[in-house]
C-alpha cells in the first residue's frame, strides 16, 4: 500500500463513501482536501463528514478554522503537509479526500505561492490603471515569459505579476515553473478519479441541494448571516446564494436554483481540472474501491 493516496473527482461523486469504506478496511487516515469543511459552523452546505463518520476514521482539515478567516492556498498547503507528515509518522496511509483542484496539487507537488503585500498591491494597481498599455509593457521588459501569457487587457493579473516582482525580486514566471509537471513530493503517489455518467452526476447533484435545504441549509446561513466571513467562505456554493438570499437580493427557490446549478459547473471544472493531471486513474466507485483497497 503506497503511503500516500488520494480520492479526487467531481463534487457528489461518493468520494466521500469510498474513503470511509477505504480507510476502515485499510487502517488509513483521512486528510481533507476541501476549501470549505475546513471551517466550522459550515456543516450542512459542505456536506462535511459526520461525528460519527469522525469518529470512525480519523479526519483532518476538518473544522480547524472559524469562517471569519481566510483559508489561502498557501495556509491550507502547510496545514494540510503538517497533517500528512503526522499521519505518516504514525506508520499509517495518508488519505488525501477531495474535489479542490487547485488545493490538491498545492499539497502534493512543489508548488510556490508568492506572497502579497495589500499596500503594495494598491499602489502597483493605482499606477496601472493610469496607463495599462505601459504597465504591461514594464511587465514585458522585466519578466518577458509572464507577460507573453497575460494579455495586455488583464489588468488584474498585469498587476499581480508587478506586485510579485517589486514585493520579492523574483520574476513572476519563476513561481509557476512547478506547474508544468506533476511531479509529487511523495514518491509513489497514487491518485484516483471517480466519476459517473453526467446525467447521473446531475441527478445526485440535485438530490444533494434538496437534501441540504431539508437538513439545515437555510437555517446554518441564518446563523452565519450576521458573522463577518471571510472573503473565502462567504463565496461557498450554496452559502454564497442562500445568504444573498437573506439579503434580500433574490428569492428562495432562486437561490436553491442557482446552487444547483452552480454545483454542476463546478464539478464539470473539476472534471477538466483532474482530466488533466496525468496521474489519475479514472474508475467508478465501486472500481475505486476495489482497486485501492488492492495496492
Amino acid at each position: 500500500m503506497p503511503d500516500v493516496v488520494a480520492l479526487v473527482g467531481p463534487t457528489a461523486a461518493g468520494k466521500s463513501a469510498v474513503a470511509l469504506a477505504a480507510a476502515a478496511a485499510l487502517g488509513a487516515e483521512i486528510v481533507a482536501v476541501d476549501a470549505f469543511t475546513v471551517y466550522r459552523g459550515m456543516d450542512v452546505g459542505t456536506a462535511k463528514p459526520t461525528a460519527a463518520d469522525r469518529a470512525a476514521v480519523p479526519h483532518h482539515l476538518v473544522d480547524v478554522l472559524d469562517p471569519e478567516r481566510d483559508c489561502t492556498v498557501r495556509w491550507f498547503q502547510g496545514a494540510a503537509r503538517a497533517a500528512i507528515d503526522g499521519v505518516l509518522a504514525r506508520g499509517r496511509t495518508a488519505l488525501l479526500v477531495g474535489g479542490s483542484g487547485l488545493y490538491f496539487r498545492a499539497v502534493v507537488d512543489a508548488l510556490e505561492f508568492p506572497p502579497t503585500d495589500r499596500a503594495l498591491r494598491a499602489e502597483v494597481e493605482r499606477r496601472a490603471a493610469a496607463d495599462p498599455a505601459a504597465a504591461h509593457a514594464r511587465l514585458a521588459a522585466a519578466d518577458p515569459a509572464a507577460a507573453a501569457l497575460i494579455d495586455p487587457g488583464n489588468l488584474r493579473r498585469t498587476v499581480r505579476a508587478l506586485e510579485v516582482l517589486e514585493l520579492t525580486g523574483r520574476p513572476f514566471s519563476d513561481w509557476r515553473r512547478a506547474w508544468d509537471t506533476h511531479e509529487s513530493i511523495y514518491p509513489g503517489l497514487v491518485v484516483h478519479g471517480l466519476d459517473r455518467p453526467r446525467e447521473e452526476l446531475a441527478a445526485r447533484i440535485d438530490a444533494r441541494v434538496d437534501a441540504m435545504v431539508a437538513g439545515g441549509l437555510i437555517e446554518e446561513c441564518r446563523a452565519l448571516h450576521a458573522r463577518s466571513l471571510s472573503p473565502t467562505a462567504r463565496q461557498a456554493i450554496a452559502y454564497a446564494e442562500v445568504l444573498d438570499h437573506l439579503d434580500g437580493r433574490r428569492g428562495l427557490d432562486d437561490a436553491i436554483a442557482a446552487t444547483r446549478a452552480r454545483t454542476r459547473r463546478f464539478a464539470a471544472r473539476q472534471r477538466r481540472w483532474f482530466r488533466s493531471d496525468p496521474r489519475v486513474r479514472w474508475r467508478d466507485p465501486a472500481a475505486v474501491l476495489r482497486e485501492v483497497c488492492a495496492d
